[in-house]
């Protein structure tokens, strides 16, 4: 079947079969289809969109593209939460431990950094020693003994959304909705969960930018797990703002222990954390309807969370001694207000590409982050600051020249009175 002719097929908006479909899925699994052949597929779909019917089609060429996790030894039931991605959202790193600490199985397998977005592989992968890359068997064996495992996707497990996941990144298709919905489930299907809860987020930072398209995405996930049999929870997110103080791989995760720990409970990034927790531990039938959130609560109050992340890090190398310092490298500069006020809005989304010239991301696909790189955000919405007060501080790894504080400045938004919180459930979808 020539793949040629699928991608115009695609390209002037026909609809592909599923023999057409399984040709590209099996050829980016194989890697018989060249990459510039598969980004031109994804360009295609980009453009030209898919039906539901193809996209279930997708999905589940794409799980089916490699292995299954076996989880029947672990005798509780397996749920796993999904973000879209946003700026400073260390949620994963904070809700696994949450929820396994309360008797559920957490086989959360997850991604790098995809565009402006932070990825929860490079997040742990900055813990020193930590090791993200583990087989299926690993995962299966970790997660009937310790309940959780956070590892990276392999090429064992849906190989052919591995490496058209990568792709996406680089060929400005990350926001196609039909693409982001079988790279989901098609990782969900293959971990073999009992249920799904999705954070879709929305808002200038988020991959989905209106509250339209979120339900629009969320629309789609649920329809194609719920044609599969996958039980699957969401709920709409804002994302206008960081998700806590902190941007950056090594920052994220100081910050996350922070929490962890009871220490630090930044006010957005608890309200999204313990709504998602709340809604994982119900579904994995660890508490009632609507007390999820209270036992996720707990599960921070009484350390069982903490102690859980520790014996994870620990099982899969990583330097226990040197996550419990938490200690985060000097600022290489730090930004200050030049006018009293109030934040009234923190433009996300620029402060993720900046994240990135620091070394934070990527912007090519085989780049290597810099851990310690990133982004301290001192004054968040609705704080006051007078002049000369520090509004953010920055860790520069790639060392790009002389930074201009005046592109981190203008992210902050200074306005001469309070303003309103921000919404940031704006609807659950069960």
């Amino acid at each position: 079947m020539s793949i040629t002719e699928i991608i115009r097929r695609k390209r002037d908006g026909g609809e592909l079969s599923e023999a057409e479909i399984a040709a590209v899925v099996d050829g980016a699994a194989s890697g018989s289809v060249a990459d510039y052949q598969l980004s031109a597929f994804l360009m295609a779909v980009y453009f030209a969109g898919m039906t539901p019917g193809e996209t279930a089609l997708l999905t589940m060429a794409m799980a089916r593209s490699g292995a299954v996790l076996d989880l029947s030894g672990t005798g509780a039931l397996k749920v796993d939460k999904h973000s879209t991605g946003g700026v400073g959202d260390k949620v994963s790193l904070i809700l696994a431990p949450i929820v396994a600490s309360c008797g559920i199985a957490v086989p959360m397998i997850s991604g790098r950094g995809l565009g402006h977005t932070g990825g929860t592989v490079d997040k742990l992968e900055s813990i020193p020693g930590f090791r993200a890359m583990l087989s299926l068997e690993e995962v299966e064996r970790q997660v009937a003994e310790l309940g959780i495992a956070m590892a990276a996707q392999t090429e064992e497990l849906a190989p052919a959304d591995r490496r058209l996941y990568a792709l996406r990144d680089v060929t400005a298709t990350v926001e196609s909705l039909p693409l982001i919905t079988a790279s989901i489930l098609s990782k969900k299907f293959a971990e073999n969960l009992d249920a799904l809860v999705m954070d879709v987020k929305c808002g200038p930072a988020a991959f989905m930018r209106s509250e339209t398209d979120a339900r629009a995405l969320a629309a789609s996930i649920a329809e194609v797990a719920g044609a599969n049999g996958l039980p699957c929870r969401t709920l709409i997110t804002t994302m206008d703002a960081p998700l806590g103080r902190r941007i950056g791989n090594w920052h994220e995760v100081c910050e996350s222990v922070r929490v962890l720990r009871g220490e630090e409970e930044p006010p957005l990034l608890m309200e999204v954390t313990l709504a998602l927790a709340g809604e994982a531990i119900e579904a994995g039938g660890a508490a009632a309807p609507g007390e999820g959130a209270v036992r996720a609560r707990e599960a921070i109050a009484n350390g069982s969370a903490w102690q859980t992340f520790i014996r994870m890090v620990e099982r899969q190398g990583g330097d226990v001694a040197t996550l419990e310092r938490a200690e985060e490298p000097p600022a290489t500069l730090v930004v200050r207000s030049e006018r009293p006020g109030w934040v009234a809005a923190i433009d996300s989304l620029r402060l993720g590409l900046l994240s990135i010239g620091l070394g934070a991301g990527r912007r090519a696909m085989n780049e290597a982050v810099a851990p310690e790189a990133g982004i301290v955000v001192h004054a968040h919405l609705g704080q006051e600051v007078r002049p000369g007060d520090p509004i953010c501080s920055v860790v520069d790894r790639r060392g790009g020249g002389a930074i201009d504080p005046r592109a981190f400045r203008a992210c902050f938004t200074v306005s001469d009175a309070p303003p309103l919180p921000p919404a940031m459930i704006l609807q659950a979808l069960r």
